[in-house]
């Protein structure tokens, strides 16, 4: 397996063994209800993610945004979810609303305790500029709300 990281290339082994990203492939693969995904890589299918500034510069924000990418999104925040239920035990929900637009917000939460909010913009261009910054900023948001979880937990507790 190739192991280098830059936009064009794979991710390095240690990403793939982030606890984040198994549970965003999980995620993906959960939803691939043909099989399309069955005998890919781990690092093929999380590739979407990975957006170049170039890349995001020459995607336009006008007209609706794609299926695929609200997908996308959803799948990395329902990650976080599920890292934060592992790590605390709490049922995690996520609830997001984006406009045509591109505007929005997503919410992670347990019980009545909010563990994750997310302003978004321009949600056409989301994704991230390499494999560890994709880990990296899931893992920071898992953590936050493991933190918060973890400070109240009679809040989150159904």
């Amino acid at each position: 397996m190739n192991t280098s990281n830059n936009v064009n290339g794979t991710a390095t082994s240690d990403v793939l063994t982030s606890p984040f990203i198994k549970a965003l492939v999980q995620q993906i693969r959960g939803l691939d209800t043909y099989g399309t995904y069955r005998k890919w890589s781990d690092d093929l299918i999380i590739k979407p993610y990975i957006v170049s500034k170039q890349k995001k510069r020459e995607i336009s924000v006008e007209g609706d945004v794609n299926p695929m990418t609200i997908s996308r999104i959803n799948a990395f925040y329902r990650a976080i979810a599920i890292r934060i239920e592992q790590e605390t035990g709490l049922l995690s929900q996520v609830v997001s609303d984006l406009n045509h637009e591109g505007f929005g917000w997503v919410l992670v939460f347990s019980g009545r305790l909010l563990l994750v909010k997310k302003t978004l913009r321009d949600v056409h261009r989301f994704g991230f500029n390499s494999f560890e910054k994709l880990a990296e900023e899931g893992e920071t948001l898992v953590q936050k709300g493991v933190e918060l979880a973890r400070r109240f937990p009679e809040v989150g507790e159904l």
